[in-house]
């Protein structure tokens, strides 16, 4: 595979051939330095930081880096705490100055891999950032990818234009692939303990990314190559978005035979073996489920391989959010009532509950398609001031739910500390979560 976006190598270096001395680490500043601060650089950073590494926290963004150290970027309580004592700390530098990445032993990039209008893989990110790293890479280093994206990528934007710099992967340089495994909001489970895949460019290379990953992580699976590691990441978010799109069809199936889906999902979820609970909903949002996929089918597209399946399932994703406003249409067709003109109030309007996260979500592709049909919208979210809709729209937040006098309510993102005691006996509600209780007038999608 050809590299993409390419540019002029830089001038070869004349390393030697020879492994450097196990004593090289010791030349670096930095034992890390995380490429992109954003929903996994900076909790990625902090776990390095909190197990006792010293840190290059590195974003080219001016605003990101004073949001982080007015300690304003959205993170867990945990992280929080990180942040406060790594802030204190010389062993924790943030910094937008690239050059500095030679300083460290270690270079870690953890850029966003979106998808365009067309949902083709979006590239300019990671390869920019893989560009970057390369220009300013020394000998001793490790460089590990941790961004999702196509098999073959680290290949492509690490191996081959490091080679062309006249470094020898596995010698005098290593290069590994170990994508996130982050779940912004959720507490649950710790991000150190959650273990980590990771494939190098040789065995030398995962050797290197595994002691790295070590020293915060509680546990790492080593596969073998880069390839089946960046494979193993896209098959986890394309088994979520197969099975999301069969809880959503199923919740269609049962609204028709009348039967509650979340009676069903809770049943079936009994079974100690071969279930695995899915909830439906408006739609996905965020970077992995909506995105990831579409970077197997396009590369698999290029080589002719059918994924049909898996196109399916993406299709059905795409389009949930029109499901919602069509039964929203419907719900007001039954009452003699229109679209046109009607107040519809949206709860909540982040990608999943109790994070600021926008990224892909369903919210705002609803509230776009209710204003085309001529309704009037607006939306509470205590995590969301003002949203740009896709269609260049600007809408701020409402002050006071129950004074906006909607003539329908649609539940969307089920924030835990989300107030719902406003919504009266009278008060049409759309419920696109499947969770909510105690509401009098009470429609599920």
């Amino acid at each position: 595979m050809t590299t993409l976006d390419p540019r002029p190598p830089a001038p070869s270096l004349l390393l030697p051939e020879a492994a450097l001395p196990e004593d090289s680490l010791g030349l670096f500043d930095y034992d890390v330095a995380i490429v992109g601060l954003g929903y996994v650089g900076l909790p990625t950073a902090l776990a390095y930081h909190a197990a006792g590494t010293r840190v290059l926290a590195l974003d080219v963004s001016a605003a990101r880096l004073r949001t982080i150290r007015s300690q304003n970027a959205d993170l867990l309580p945990n992280d929080r705490e990180r942040l406060r004592a790594a802030l204190r700390d010389p062993g924790f530098a943030l910094t937008g100055d690239v050059s500095r990445l030679s300083s460290a032993a270690a270079v870690v990039v953890c850029v966003p891999t979106p998808v365009d209008a067309h949902l083709v893989p979006d590239l300019h990110l990671i390869a920019g950032a893989c560009r970057t790293v390369v220009e300013h890479a020394v000998p001793g280093q490790l460089l590990m990818l941790t961004s999702t994206t196509y098999v073959g990528c680290t290949k492509d934007l690490l191996v081959d234009p490091l080679i062309e710099r006249g470094f020898v992967p596995g010698e005098n340089i290593h290069v590994a692939f170990s994508a996130e495994r982050i779940d912004p909001g959720n507490d649950a489970v710790a991000h150190d303990d959650v273990p980590r895949v990771v494939g190098g460019a040789t065995d030398a290379c995962e050797e290197r990314a595994e002691e790295l990953l070590l020293q915060y992580a509680a546990s790492v699976h080593r596969v073998h190559g880069l390839g089946a590691a960046e494979m193993t990441k896209l098959l986890e978010n394309t088994f979520r978005a197969v099975n999301i799109a069969l809880a959503n069809e199923f919740a269609d199936i049962c609204r028709a035979l009348d039967i509650p889906v979340t009676d069903v999902i809770d049943a079936a979820a009994t079974k100690p073996y071969g279930f695995m609970r899915f909830l439906p909903g408006p739609g996905v949002g965020g970077h992995c489920i909506p995105c990831d996929p579409h970077y197997l089918l396009w590369q698999l597209k290029a080589r002719r391989v059918p994924a049909p399946m898996i196109t399916q399932a993406m299709e059905e994703i795409a389009h949930r959010p029109r499901r919602v406003v069509d039964r929203a249409r419907d719900i007001l067709s039954d009452l003699g009532r229109g679209l046109g003109g009607t107040r519809v109030l949206v709860v909540g309007v982040t990608y999943k509950p109790d994070v600021a996260d926008l990224r892909e979500s369903p919210a705002l592709e609803i509230l776009d398609s209710l204003a085309d049909a001529g309704a009037t919208v607006g939306f509470v979210d205590p995590f969301v001031d003002a949203v740009r809709l896709p269609s260049g729209r600007m809408l701020h937040a409402e002050r006071s739910a129950e004074a906006y006098g909607a003539g329908l309510v649609i539940l969307h993102t089920p924030h835990r500390d989300l107030d719902l005691s406003w919504l009266g006996d009278d008060q049409l509600v759309l419920d696109a979560t499947y969770r909510a209780t105690g509401v009098s007038r009470l429609a599920v999608l």
